[in-house]
């Protein structure tokens, strides 16, 4: 460990913080250019994440006058990185090379080496010229919406700017790394309560979550909504799952085993429907597994969902389309099984259907967020903590859905545990109550 992330570890002040040079190079989780026909001919499935993800040092990248360089005391594995890391759909460096082209500070992210990650809690250690709200020693989250401010359309909805990017997917420099670089933009103050990995878990799964369900961009629940949730115990579903609790819905969670029925419970859904149990799985015809579906939520509940939380994709959105009440809404942020979607089109017109998409948040619904989190009212889907130099591990598990709630991975802290800042909230939530997946024993099946 460097000096300065030795003294950023050790909560040196400001003053020591900026007196300690930034090293030239530092560890991080990165793919290789020279990689990236590595799994030709394979289909998804084959494409083993552990072959592909390197740890090892890069390059330190000067910082834009609207930048800060962060001391990553944890970051947390997304879905974005699997597919970074399969180089699908297309290799990430082929973003890269895309904004690099716009020059000036752009042209730093077009390098070889791809640092990835999206998702990041620590300690800022330097500021770009430019940087105002912010200062060294300040503890952050970090949002994954990279956004151009001086875009017009980035003051109305910074997710309607052209050229908006996932930090860490479409740029380099992310988060799976000692340091991070983000705008200033990207920023929000760690909430005191939590650890540093329980912090680094929240903000991109549970962004995204509040806008698809709450934002009026998005589904804009209500009390007694029914909400279909797929995978309610993956990242984005166990956030999704307490904001629908919250919001005076029920919560109605779809999980692939019954050994995440009990963890279901846990985050907020009234009704867990295991979809082994009802056949909804392979090949099956979307529109009769519809219907077994749409039995087992009417025989819970006594009526259709009001919204779907779709982001399965291919192997579920045509059921979602079906199952979803008359004038119902589908709100679908990704596709972690396929983009390309089959649904019967006349079960959205006839049926007066909407279908949304909703991509992260913007950063003023990604401060709402992180408020419900910083006053504990959603507590974070953290479940397991690995190493840095465990990281492909980590994403071969969340790969292969073998993962419960977020996975949390460590920079430069030494061990879980650190980062509390207000022990005082921390003992009124519960030590049990402020990550309730952590008691969650995740089947390795």
């Amino acid at each position: 460990m460097d000096p300065l992330a030795e003294a950023a570890l050790a909560g040196a002040g400001p003053e020591e913080l900026g007196r300690i040079p930034v090293p030239e190079e530092y560890p991080a989780v990165h793919l290789r250019v020279e990689d990236v026909d590595m799994f030709a001919g394979q289909d998804q499935d084959e494409r083993d994440v552990r072959k592909s993800l390197r740890l090892g040092r890069v390059p330190m990248p000067e910082l834009a006058p609207d930048e800060v360089l962060i001391a990553v005391m944890s970051s947390a594995m997304n879905y974005n990185t699997v597919w970074s890391a399969m180089f699908l759909p297309v290799p990430t460096f082929a973003f890269l090379r895309h904004f690099g082209r716009q020059g000036g500070w752009a042209a730093r992210h077009d390098q070889p080496h791809h640092v990835l990650g999206s998702d990041a809690a620590g300690v800022v250690v330097r500021v770009g010229s430019g940087v105002r709200r912010w200062k060294v020693g300040d503890h952050v989250v970090v949002s994954a919406s990279y956004v151009d401010d001086q875009d017009p359309a980035t003051h109305s909805d910074g997710m309607l700017d052209a050229d908006q990017r996932a930090w860490g997917f479409e740029t380099n420099f992310g988060s799976l790394a000692h340091y991070a670089v983000a705008r200033a933009n990207q920023l929000l103050p760690k909430p005191a309560h939590l650890t540093w990995e329980e912090a680094a878990s929240n903000l991109l799964c549970g962004g995204t979550a509040y806008r698809m369900l709450v934002s009026h961009r998005g589904a804009q629940i209500k009390q007694g909504d029914v909400v279909l949730i797929w995978g309610a115990t993956g990242g984005l579903g166990a956030y999704a799952a307490q904001l629908v609790r919250n919001g005076g819905g029920i919560a109605v969670g779809v999980v692939g085993g019954e050994s995440k029925v009990e963890a279901a419970r846990r985050l907020g859904c009234e009704v867990v429907i295991n979809r082994e149990e009802i056949g909804l799985g392979g090949s099956t015809d979307q529109a009769e597994a519809g219907k077994r579906l749409g039995r087992a939520i009417r025989g819970a509940v006594g009526e259709d969902p009001h919204v779907v939380f779709e982001h399965v994709g291919r192997a579920t959105f045509g059921i979602s389309v079906f199952v979803v009440r008359r004038g119902g809404v589908v709100v679908t942020c990704g596709s972690s099984t396929g983009y390309r979607h089959e649904y019967d089109n006349r079960y959205l017109w006839m049926k007066l259907k909407r279908v949304i998409g909703s991509h992260g948040a913007n950063l003023q619904e990604m401060a709402e967020f992180n408020r419900l989190v910083a006053l504990g009212r959603v507590q974070s889907a953290l479940n397991e903590v690995f190493p840095l130099e465990e990281s492909a591990e980590a994403a071969r598990l969340v790969q292969t859905n073998r993962h419960v709630g977020k996975i949390a991975v460590l920079g430069l802290a030494p061990h879980a545990g650190l980062g509390v800042t207000d022990p005082e909230l921390r003992a009124r939530i519960g030590e049990t109550s402020v990550a309730p997946l952590r008691a969650v024993a995740t089947a390795r099946g």
